[in-house]
């Protein structure tokens, strides 16, 4: 008969196989029932929903949310596509914000699926996911990052709520500065007749200092037959100096990040040391300092 510590050695085992094959998610049926009971008992796995788990250190206090934070993203993927297969998305709002570099764990991530029945799942740590029944968008408005089925940057920026412009100011700024001309836009605006939601990117690229851009979109739509009534839909002014060039969203992320912390910053910054009364003297006690 093995022994405990053999019980748990072939346990870890068949954890290590399951990982070295990259899955962050396992399902209860991956596992034997003794191994899956013994891992969970000893710490080295972690329930998130009935019959799904994730990989986790034993010597975890209570409330340690490390092992979720890390494997959050990799373990939705898993599980959504079990449920869904390749029928499912998250929301423009989360698509928007993927794009521009901010891939924190969201309290709420809503998922779009055609099979989805508008339900809650709780997760780990107050977070939850909602399955919200929803068509999905044609495949060129779709992409997958990271294993993550979402918008693409432009049909995001199309469909995203009003409100991310002002809770999310940073993301939106990101996302519309890695646009490079209207006709990213308008192929979504004019085939779905989006006057409003143009008028609304219309002012936020002008916002941006995006003359052209907002101008091209205004004169398209109108061209069209549509009445566009531009509105800005950013609480602020764009102060940050950004770059319209860069591929990467993280430059201006971080241009826009240090825009907002700026003033905070400064007001516990140390003062510059005034210019030294004596010259001569100061000279001198930094050659002695060189000097020791």
């Amino acid at each position: 008969m093995a022994t405990p510590a053999e019980k748990l050695a072939a346990a870890l085992s068949a954890l290590q196989a399951l990982q070295q094959r990259g899955l962050v998610a396992i399902h209860t049926d991956e596992l034997s029932n003794q191994h899956r009971v013994l891992l969970t008992k000893q710490g080295f796995l972690k329930e998130v929903v009935r019959a799904w788990y994730i990989p986790s250190r034993p010597d975890e206090r209570p409330g340690d949310s490390t092992s979720w934070y890390t494997n959050y993203w990799d373990f939705c993927t898993r599980y959504l596509e079990s449920r869904y297969g390749d029928q499912w998305i998250i929301n423009a709002d989360h698509s928007l914000q993927w794009h521009a570099g901010n891939h924190a764990v969201p309290g709420q991530l809503m998922i779009k699926a055609p099979a989805a029945t508008n339900f809650n799942t709780e997760l780990l740590h107050h977070t939850s996911l909602f399955h919200l029944q929803s068509s999905l968008p044609p495949e060129e408005q779709r992409i997958m990052v990271n294993n993550i089925r979402m918008f693409t940057l432009p049909a995001a920026l199309v469909y995203c709520s009003p409100t991310i412009y002002t809770q999310a100011e940073t993301d939106a700024r990101t996302a519309l500065a890695l646009i490079r001309n209207a006709a990213d836009v308008l192929g979504i605006l004019l085939q779905g007749g989006h006057s409003v939601i143009a008028g609304r990117l219309a002012g936020a690229f002008r916002n941006m200092g995006q003359q052209r851009i907002a101008d091209d979109i205004l004169d398209a739509m109108r061209a069209a037959g549509y009445e566009v009534r531009e509105t800005d839909p950013f609480e602020t002014q764009l102060v940050a100096d950004l770059s319209f060039r860069d591929r990467s969203p993280y430059a201006n992320r971080i241009r826009l990040l240090w825009q907002q912390m700026r003033e905070q910053v400064l007001a516990v910054f140390p003062a510059a040391p005034a210019m030294p009364a004596n010259k001569a003297a100061y000279l001198k006690s930094i050659e002695d300092a060189y000097v020791t």
